[in-house]
């Protein structure tokens, strides 16, 4: 094969509509051996200083060894391309890793061996087939380029062809062609052909090369055998290698020919079988159609309808067809099983004792009127109907308010059973639907489970954490969840694993979520949303004392004689310890304190049963969080905001601060789209009214404006601020001070209009707790206030605006602040 034969076929040939005969037929310079001359030849030429580099996938290339390559990637087809039209030589080096789509020069092995592009086929699918060749083994000195492809440049690896002894080394090469002979003669897969290619290999480094790269070896083991510059130690690493996988192919054949003769095995063991069964028939012991018989009973004694009746018997006769020994049996029987466990038709009866309930859900929870209401509202229409669907309540709101575990407060209300089922992080639909039965180890959804384990088909079933549903390449489960909670459709829900259709209107389905937002809107829209909110300081001190402190001396072992607490110290922990909507936090705390009693008496140390203040800073250590802080009015431009949070309320403020400059605004401190337009809005609305604010038009082109909200760590956004914004920067305007002890919540529109917002009772806690004395709210937001209990409002003003204007009448006193800036 010479080069000039080589660089005659330029061109890419399509494989459209061309058959592999016509390029590879008789009179093709694509021969696999190399010839002595070729490799005379070869091993003359000089390699380049700079080479292409060409990355591949699971395979290392050998001089003198001609493979087919297909290329995919976009940086490998351009290459192709301009090599093929340059002088067809490019570096092939080897991925470390298969899975790197653009490997880098760490991703790829740093010898290589340099090949001759021999025949370029574009392929029908859209890649591009490269038979190459390679020549000489070059090792990677420096990059040179990474972009359109790897460009390096490159060194040409020694190659240590001399030998100490011939005679040992012709020992070794026989070796090796006769470990390769029974390698051929073992495996099924290589053609008889191959036995005489070796055969006519009369060059020791070729046939050491060509057998390395045809043996059933990992990339990594390849490498190493392509790194080796020492022919002879080449040659005894590929002996190893060949002898290891001539023995794991006559261990292989050695098993195939065992699993013929088990084959035979099992026919013979299926009539000893059916005699044992003959036998164990006549001394009276349990058959397998003795238990099939059983099943054919108890199914009888089933409410199910006609349709599952019949799967049932259709799946019974065809387990009655099957072989005990077969695989498929124990599937077959697991399902049959499955079938008459699940309570079909059966149901619990509902208790219609009102008032009783009522002491229930008061007994087990303090507050959360509106949720009491819906379940009393739900047994009275129960019981003057007497059947009806159950609706879907989705309980959302803060964590530790309660939303789980009255779950099993309204089941012990109902007379029902109480099923609860976690989908925080579920990715996979099966966990939903099941698995087909075809597949090994397929079991029933996690509902169909459940109704199994509560013995009815009317439990009250919680869906804790429905907001945490994720996706994945397994299917998305909310979208699975779409049939669960549609009244309409959930009367036949289908299992892929139970294949008919099993009815879950009865079913009382309470879902729990943090954040409204992360549910799909078509998941929300099946539900009857109830929001839970956060308890007040007041609520938190009865739930502690009613429920909490009892639960924890019980769990420790104690009574109440042990320790007492009183409500001033309860609100202490609850001010000083803990910042939360819900419970969880005071609870630990509780427990804490409770621990402190349980280890004095354990070590008959003396305590005071009766905590004191003193007492309570001494076991939890000093107040961290007395109360969300208030800044001072003193400086302009500083204003406190409320917030909504998935925790409950908070307060936040609002700072702007002027420097010389051209007119600009900067705002800072995590803040997402929606709060930045806020107070873009607010800016520009100043800016076309100042002379109503009593702000000179002119400072706007001399100042730089900058807004920051502290906290810059924690991501913020929301229309809530605006109101805050348009004051802080009036303020800083005009230096006038904000009204002592005042907070705002409100949307802002470029009119000059206040709109209102929600989580108003979060936000009125969090004021509270932050000793605030006068909120500005929007006039529609009256309502949310009339809602809330008048206790909660105690020591409260509130300020109902409907325009900008109102607020910063409100907001802003006449008075300037010390040290006021002179504005020219």
């Amino acid at each position: 094969m010479t080069d000039k034969k080589i660089m005659s076929k330029s061109k890419i040939i399509h494989l459209d509509n061309l058959s592999l005969q016509d390029v590879f037929n008789e009179n093709s310079e694509l021969i696999p051996l190399l010839t002595a001359e070729d490799e005379e030849s070869m091993n003359k030429e000089e390699i380049p200083e700079e080479l292409p580099i060409l990355p591949l996938r699971n395979t290392v290339l050998f001089p003198g060894v001609v493979i087919p390559i297909t290329a995919g990637r976009d940086k490998s087809i351009q290459l192709i391309k301009d090599a093929n039209k340059g002088d067809k030589i490019v570096g092939v080096v080897a991925q470390k890793n298969a899975e790197v789509e653009d490997p880098t020069i760490d991703d790829i092995y740093k010898t290589g061996v340099v090949a001759q592009i021999l025949r370029v086929l574009k392929m029908p699918d859209g890649n591009t087939t490269v038979i190459i060749q390679g020549k000489k083994r070059f090792e990677i000195e420096s990059v040179l380029q990474e972009e359109p492809y790897l460009k390096a440049k490159v060194k040409e690896a020694v190659d240590e062809k001399e030998v100490d002894d011939e005679k040992e080394f012709d020992a070794i090469i026989d070796s090796i062609k006769e470990l390769a002979l029974e390698v051929i003669k073992e495996n099924p897969m290589l053609p008889s052909e191959a036995s005489f290619a070796i055969k006519n290999i009369h060059s020791n480094s070729f046939l050491v090369n060509f057998i390395s790269s045809n043996m059933e070896l990992s990339v990594s083991q390849k490498q190493v055998l392509l790194e080796k510059d020492n022919l002879k130690e080449r040659a005894l690493l590929t002996l190893k290698n060949l002898d290891k996988e001539l023995q794991k192919l006559r261990l292989r054949n050695d098993i195939q020919s065992k699993t013929r003769s088990d084959l035979d095995k099992q026919q013979r063991e299926y009539y000893l079988h059916q005699q044992l069964k003959t036998i164990q028939d006549e001394l009276g012991g349990v058959s397998n159609e003795q238990e099939l018989d059983e099943m054919l009973i108890k199914a009888k004694t089933k409410k199910w309808n006609k349709e599952v009746a019949e799967t049932f018997e259709k799946e019974l006769h065809r387990l009655k067809r099957m072989n005990p020994q077969m695989a498929e049996y124990g599937v077959q029987r697991n399902y049959l099983e499955l079938m008459l466990e699940l309570p079909w038709g059966e149901y619990s009866k509902d208790k219609f004792d009102l008032k009783k309930a009522q002491k229930i859900l008061d007994r087990d929870h303090f507050g959360l009127e509106k949720v009491k209401e819906r379940i009393i509202e739900h047994l009275a229409v129960l019981k003057l109907r007497g059947d009806m669907k159950s609706p879907i309540i989705c309980l959302y709101g803060p964590p530790g308010v309660g939303k789980t575990s009255l779950g099993k407060s309204i089941a012990e209300a109902l007379g029902r059973k109480y099923v609860r089922m976690s989908l925080g992080g579920l990715r996979d639909e099966a966990e939903i639907r099941g698995h087909r039965k075809t597949y090994i180890g397929a079991m029933p959804g996690r509902l169909i489970q459940n109704i199994k384990k509560a013995g009815t088909s009317n439990p009250v079933f919680v869906l804790d954490e429905i907001d945490k549903l994720g996706q994945s390449h397994q299917g998305d489960p909310s979208s699975a969840m779409l049939e669960v909670l549609d009244p309409e459709q959930n009367t036949e829900f289908y299992d892929n694993y139970l294949e008919v259709g099993y009815d879950l209107s009865k079913v009382l389905f309470i879902a729990t979520a943090n954040n409204l937002q992360e549910i799909p809107w078509a998941l929300r829209d099946r539900m009857e949303i109830i929001n839970v909110t956060g308890y007040t300081i007041e609520e938190k001190v009865e739930i502690a004392k009613k429920y909490l402190l009892p639960k924890q001396l019980k769990e420790h072992g104690l009574n109440e004689e042990h320790l007492k607490l009183g409500k001033e110290q309860i609100e202490k922990v609850v001010e000083g310890y803990t910042r939360e909507s819900g419970v969880r936090t005071l609870e630990k705390q509780i427990a804490k304190v409770v621990r402190y009693a349980a280890k004095s008496i354990a070590m008959e140390e003396t305590y005071n049963i009766t905590l004191i203040n003193e007492d309570i800073e001494s076991i939890l250590g000093a107040a961290r969080l007395e109360r969300d802080k208030y800044e001072n009015n003193d400086t302009a431009g500083v204003v406190t905001g409320l917030a909504w949070t998935s925790v409950g309320g908070d307060i936040l403020f609002i700072e702007s601060i002027l420097s010389k400059g051209k007119g600009n605004l900067s705002i800072t401190g995590n803040l997402g789209t929606v709060m930045k337009e806020s107070s873009t809005i607010a800016m520009k609305y100043i800016k076309a009214n100042a002379e109503e604010f009593g702000i000179n038009p002119e400072i706007f082109d001399k100042y730089d404006v900058h807004i920051h909200v502290p906290e810059g760590a924690t991501p913020k956004d929301g229309p809530s601020a605006g109101v805050t914004m348009l004051t802080s920067l009036v303020s800083l305007f005009t230096q006038r001070k904000v009204k002592n002890k005042l907070a705002m919540t409100g949307e802002i529109t470029l009119r000059g209009k206040v709109l209102p917002v929600g989580g108003i009772k979060e936000k009125i806690l969090a004021a509270k707790r932050a000793n605030i004395k006068e909120i500005i709210l929007c006039e529609e937001n009256r309502k949310d206030i009339e809602e809330i209990k008048q206790s909660y409002l105690k020591g409260l003003k509130f300020h109902f605006v409907t325009e900008m204007s109102e607020v910063i009448e409100v907001a802003l006193t006449k008075q300037k602040v010390k040290n006021a800036k002179k504005l020219d």
